[in-house]
């Protein structure tokens, strides 16, 4: 899931985070070890969003009670506007920033 990953370290940070139990903010302790392992910054946004928003619990409660048109639309929305708003967040944010918060990753216990 670092800087050489592309399309494989997108995916795996869907299928980690989508796949994840527990509430939002059990995500950010795992996303300061990603940190610490170096995972590439649009993954670990790539992560967050999907522990929020494509949980696998969530789809199913979904289908049964709104409906498969609706849980399919919602999650083919936001599939591609987690991706869109992760990379846009790692090209606003300068290096030095993301830089700030990795060593902050790194100094928690």
């Amino acid at each position: 899931m670092g800087e050489g990953s592309g399309a494989k370290g997108v995916i795996l940070a869907f299928v980690i985070g989508s796949a994840a139990a527990g509430p939002l903010y059990g995500a950010f302790p795992v996303a300061a070890v990603f940190m610490k392992k170096g995972v590439k910054f649009s993954n670990i946004l790539i992560f967050i969003g999907a522990w929020s928003t494509t949980k696998i619990p969530m789809l199913m409660f979904e289908f049964s009670a709104l409906g498969a048109k609706f849980a399919a639309t919602r999650l083919l929305v936001d599939i591609p506007g987690i991706i869109i708003i992760a990379f846009l967040i790692s090209k606003f944010i300068s290096k030095e920033e993301i830089s700030k918060i990795y060593k902050s990753a790194e100094t928690l216990k």
